[in-house]
């Protein structure tokens, strides 16, 4: 049984690693975007809550994205483990979700943070083609993730949980390391 929190900035490869970990321990991949667009399609209660602040172009409030997680990790296929990708965001919210875990029963085992050199992160993002993602917006996106989330990583580190990753090999060696630690 797994379960993990991927931190990393934009570009880091989460997404990427967190599908091929959720395949190979046959956990689910649990990634906010996707709790928040199942949910607004599905038309659920707190879906229709979310909904109404993405269309307004606000960010969701942390208690609703909390009361999203606790839903999703009551799901059958939560219950042999999962990797959370994209949550927390912020110390505040980490704070949040370990009282969630503590909560359900669910405790995380270690969090997972991919290292990668802006420079390599910027030209990936390039890379993509993403219609948003021209170099300013990248940047600005990079700041965000320092002033916001980078702090969780002193966060989970002063805790024991944090184990760091070099993000910039090829991603296969990316996945072997990150198979060597869940499985130690």
């Amino acid at each position: 049984m797994i379960r993990v929190i991927f931190l990393g900035p934009p570009g880091a490869g989460k997404g990427t690693q967190a599908a091929v970990l959720s395949k190979d321990f046959e956990v689910p991949h649990i990634s906010t975007g996707d709790i928040l667009r199942s949910a607004v399609a599905d038309k659920t209660d707190l879906g229709t809550k979310a909904e109404s602040y993405m269309n307004a172009g606000e960010l969701v409030p942390d208690d609703l994205i909390l009361d999203l997680i606790r839903e999703r990790l009551g799901q059958k296929d939560a219950d042999k483990g999962w990797i959370l990708d994209g949550f927390p965001r912020n110390v505040s919210q980490a704070n949040f979700l370990d009282k969630l875990l503590a909560e359900i029963e669910q405790p995380c085992e270690c969090v997972l943070n991919l290292e990668v050199p802006d420079k390599v992160l910027i030209s990936r993002l390039l890379a993509r083609g993403r219609k948003d993602d021209n170099e300013e917006v990248i940047r600005h996106r990079l700041e965000v993730y320092r002033q916001q989330t980078e702090p969780l990583i002193e966060f989970f580190r002063s805790r024991q949980q944090l184990v760091s990753i070099n993000g910039h090999q090829p991603m296969d060696s990316v996945a072997s390391d990150l198979t060597q630690v869940l499985q130690a």
